[in-house]
Parts: C-alpha cells; structure tokens; sequence
C-alpha cells in the first residue's frame, strides 16, 4: 500500500506527518529546528528522500536544510543568498524608495527531473537558482531587474516571491508571482521576464491596465494542462486558458472572493479548490464557519464541503503554500491553520478529519506520495 507523508512548516520547527494510503491513521515527528519559523519544506519530484526546508529565525536569519533521508536526518547547506550587481531601489509602502535587501526564502521550488536543481523564492522580491543540492545559489537577476522592478511595492507581509511554478513539459518556461507586483513568465529558463497580468483589476491602481501592481495571493497548474492557470488574488479567484496571456475571474457564488490557497484536483484539471476568508481587514472564515469550496467545473460555480469541519466559532486562517494534494486514486486534500490545525479529507473534499491540533501556526503543506 501506498504512503503519504505530509510536510508542514510552522512559526516553530517543520513537523512529518506519514500514514498509509487510507490516511486514517498519523505518525507525528518532529519538531525539527524546533522554534524557528519554517516557512516552506518541499520533497523533490525526482528522489522523494531529498527534501529542501527554508528555516528563519530573526536573531540567526536565513539557513536552507537538506535531508537525503526523508527527513530523519538534516544538514545546513548554503545560505549566501546575493543579489547580482548593483542592487537598486524599490518602492517602499509609502511609495519612496526603498533598497532591495534580502530577507528571508519563503517558497523551496524542486526541479521535477533534477533532485540537485531547486529554486527559492525570496523577500525582497527575487528568485534564486542552486544546481549542485542547495550548497551555492545564483539570482536569476533578470526577474528583479525588469524596467517594472523600482515600482514594485511590498505587500502586507514584505515583498515576497512566494509561488513558483515550473512547466512539466521542460520547455524552460518559469512563472512567479510576487507580492504585491502580479505575475511573470519567463520563456526560457529565467533569461528573460515579462508580466502577464492582463485582465487583473485592483483596487488602489488607478490604471486598470496596470502591468503590475497586483497582489496576488497563489497560482496553481495542472501538469497535464500547464497552460491553464489558476489564481487566488487579492479579492478574485481568477483563470487563465493561454499561459498568463489573459485572465478571467471565477469567484462565482463564493461567499467571499478573497483569501490565499488555491489547490487543483491531480485527476481532474477542472476540479479546484479554495478556503475563502472574510477580507483583507479580517483574516478568518465567513461567519466563523471553516469550509473548504470546490469546483468542478474549473470555477464559476462552488459547492461548501464542510462535512468534519468546525462550523461555527472558528477564526483561524489558511495560509498562501498552507493547501495540498496528494496523488492516491482517491484524491487527498490537505490545509493547516494559523491556529495549528491540519485537516485532511481522504476522498476529495467530501468528509474532513483533524490529523493534528495545537501544532504551532501553519506555514505551509507540501505532500509526497511514496510508494
């Protein structure tokens, strides 16, 4: 029988959690770096033992660890993240210029065929190539020196590259989102960018065809159909059918539009799913009511799945990389909370169960399915 492990980074150590294909029953391990905020840890495609994890903590900063091993064991690998050049300015929240300096990697990128390859994305807003297991990274500078870059404005939690997604099909094309600037594509393997963001409305842009500007929250992709995009933005779940090209909005009946996972179905490119919360202002479900919705027809039109689900006095949050999907023939779905919960739904949504409580704030959710 198959096994999941799931890999959680919280505000204090990274947590494993491993069952077998009916994910009913959870071995809990960990934490590991106890006390440092993990932000993202992801297995590689290509060699699931190799796992990466970004470690911060305020005092020591940032340091990437690597396990061969699936985890048991873990070695600080290299740290020297340094923008290429001259690093310039950006806008700051209040529109004057601010320095581009390095502040944490929020999001671990394997490569799919390569388990020595990986990307990071990184606050101030740039992405990092390593191809010898993590030891040296290069900036792909271009992204940050883009003609748009000195416009680019943090969000509300910094200027983060948090989402990178990497074409199946190796054709060297790289999409990014950045927070709050929008999203870039490159067409050959992070030598050249350009925003892709048309179709993206804003409140606070006074051009509403503004190339950049937007905040977006995550991307998702299905590896069969790697030119449709998903987006969950800040207000608007949005599609996109060419690549980035242009985007259309599918919130639908949501009864919230705005939040920050968005997740795809493995075995079905049109199913999707999102955790809605009430607003920018208030970061917890509509109501007080945690539900998950799905679409089954690539957005437009929700169902709530809330079956297991606490439905009333609940104020967690779901964070941005805090979603995941396992690859079982009965679809996995998984998410944590700010308030230390994981829940997973073994059979696509329909019924929800807690793996874990009281773990510290979720981070992130990556999971591997393992033979």
């Amino acid at each position: 029988m198959s096994t999941v492990r799931a890999l959680v980074g919280t505000r204090k150590g990274a947590f494993l959690l491993t069952a077998d294909g009916a994910r009913r029953q959870w071995r809990v391990d960990g934490p590991h770096f106890a006390g440092w905020q993990v932000f993202h840890v992801k297995g590689s495609p290509a060699d699931p033992d190799r796992l990466y994890a970004a470690q911060h903590g305020d005092w020591f900063g940032q340091v990437v660890q690597r396990s061969d091993d699936g985890g048991r064991t873990w070695n600080a690998v290299g740290n020297e993240f340094k923008y290429e050049g001259e690093a310039g300015t950006h806008q700051w929240y209040d529109g004057t210029p601010h320095p581009w300096e390095f502040a944490r990697v929020w999001h671990l990128e394997p490569d799919p065929t390569d388990p020595d390859t990986v990307y990071a994305g990184v606050e101030d807003a740039a992405l990092f190539r390593s191809t010898d297991g993590g030891r040296s990274w290069q900036e792909l500078s271009a992204l940050r020196r883009h003609p748009t870059g000195p416009s680019w404005q943090p969000g509300a939690g910094g200027l983060c590259l948090h989402t990178v997604l990497l074409d199946p099909r190796g054709s060297g094309r790289i999409y990014t989102a950045i927070s709050a600037a929008g999203v870039f594509r490159s067409d050959d393997g992070g030598g050249t960018w350009r925003p892709v963001n048309r179709g993206l409305q804003s409140s606070g842009i006074p051009d509403a065809d503004a190339a950049v500007g937007h905040c977006v929250h995550r991307l998702a992709m299905h590896p069969a159909r790697p030119d449709v995009l998903f987006m969950q933005k800040h207000w608007d779940v949005m599609r996109s059918d060419d690549a980035g090209e242009s985007w259309r909005e599918i919130s639908g009946n949501l009864p919230s539009d705005f939040g920050f996972p968005i997740e795809v179905h493995p075995a079905e490119p049109e199913t999707i799913y999102v955790v809605p919360i009430k607003s920018d202002a208030e970061h917890y479900p509509p109501d007080g009511r945690l539900r998950v919705y799905r679409s089954r027809t690539g957005g437009g039109e929700w169902e709530a799945l809330t079956n297991g689900l606490p439905q009333e006095h609940c104020y967690v949050n779901v964070l941005r990389d805090a979603m995941a999907v396992d690859t079982l023939d009965a679809c996995g779905i998984y998410f944590g909370t700010t308030g230390g919960q994981v829940y997973v739904s073994p059979d696509a949504g329909d019924t929800w169960a807690c793996i874990v409580r009281d773990l510290p704030p979720v981070l992130s959710i990556e999971v591997q399915t393992l033979s």
